[in-house]
């Protein structure tokens, strides 16, 4: 199972910060967010912006079982809320803010429930994700079936949870189509956009909907985003030249993508703290095996950030070929150049460097090797 239950836990990737348009019924972008969570009667809440790229997020004392935090949003923004547990803060709830009065209420016990009002982007929101629901209810026992197929070792079990949930992605795509379509002028369709279609980018699927937007939400954070992952995506789609990038291996050797014309080559993306990438590695391991006699090698690019991780991670998984990294994580720069936005990924090569296939898995990266090697 590579990436299949990655979307239960939304990650959010920020690329850049919109800063177009007014938001609010009168145009101011100030707002007041209070709130009121039960169970939360005192310390303090969080509220995380990630469009603005921001490190430290904004705090707000409760007092009498509430807190308010005030701002600035020139357009609809989508923030984190979040409060302590352990000692570290979470983050359960995401939602929609923007210029006016805004009300939350909650329970600690189920906060990413909790009912917002006075945000018209919230309201889409809130539409979009009641049309969602049954397919939200299909994957919950897709992953309830994945868990089980993987304690029993039922790899055929498996197998098919991983197909049925390709299925139910490509409803969900055509579910946020529809809803592109129908609502232009709404931040929510970027948004659902950049979360739905972002992963392996097809630019005849997106471009579309991508241009069916209105200018204001194209110009808006989410907008912004896609249009890097679509321009991204046109530079390393199938046919065309992979771009090349130096980057540095394990012992600070600067490696060059050029330097592995002549065969063909697996560009593999992925990082020691991802699972679905650990889990993917044995099958890499087998192909590298299988065919690095026959004119195959691989050129893993690690968004690890720590050196030691990274190289406990090699060693475990016996990964025998060039490793490179430049230890920023997702900041990375050949991610930014070939789009990635989500691990593992890869892109297969031909000997002239050219881009074949990408985003080969399990079975299908050994019989894509097949038909060009055996």
């Amino acid at each position: 199972m590579q990436r299949l239950f990655i979307v239960l836990g939304v990650a959010f990737v920020m690329t850049s910060c919109g800063n177009q348009g007014k938001s609010g019924s009168n145009g101011d972008p100030a707002y007041q967010l209070t709130g009121n969570i039960e169970g939360l009667e005192t310390g303090w809440v969080y509220l995380y912006h990630p469009e603005q790229g921001q490190q430290v997020p904004d705090s707000a004392k409760i007092e009498q079982g509430k807190f308010v935090f005030k701002g600035e949003a020139a357009h609809p923004e989508f923030v984190l809320l979040g409060y302590d547990q352990g000692g570290q803060k979470r983050f359960p709830l995401g939602f929609f803010i923007e210029g006016g009065e805004i009300g939350l209420k909650g329970n600690i016990d189920s906060l990413f429930k909790a009912d917002i009002t006075g945000s018209a982007a919230q309201e889409d929101l809130k539409k979009f994700n009641e049309m969602r629901r049954p397919i939200d209810e299909k994957q919950r026992q897709l992953y309830e079936d994945y868990q089980a197929a993987a304690m029993s070792g039922d790899e055929q079990k498996s197998l098919q949870v991983q197909k049925d949930y390709e299925l139910l992605e490509e409803e969900g795509k055509q579910l946020v189509a529809r809803f592109v379509k129908e609502n232009p002028a709404s931040y929510v369709s970027a948004f659902q956009l950049a979360q739905n279609f972002s992963y392996d980018i097809v630019p005849s699927q997106l471009e579309p909907l991508y241009n069916a937007l209105d200018e204001k939400v194209k110009a808006s954070h989410f907008g912004k985003a896609i249009k890097e992952g679509l321009d991204a995506a046109k530079t390393t789609a199938v046919g065309s030249a992979a771009p090349d990038f130096t980057l540095e291996d394990v012992n600070g050797k600067p490696v060059s993508l050029a330097a592995f014309k002549g065969k063909y080559t697996l560009v593999d993306f992925w990082a020691s703290w991802c699972g679905p990438c650990r889990q993917e590695n044995p099958t890499v391991v087998k192909a590298y095996q299988n065919y690095k006699s026959k004119g195959f090698d691989i050129l893993g690019v690690s968004l690890d950030e720590k050196k030691d991780k990274w190289e406990q991670a090699i060693k475990q998984d016996k990964l025998e070929w060039t490793q490179v990294s430049d230890l920023k994580g997702w900041e990375s720069d050949v991610a930014g150049l070939y789009g990635v936005k989500a691990i593992p990924m890869n892109y297969l090569l031909d000997k002239d460097g050219k881009i074949i296939a990408k985003s080969l898995r399990g079975a299908d990266l050994i019989k894509k090797l097949g038909e060009l090697l055996d």
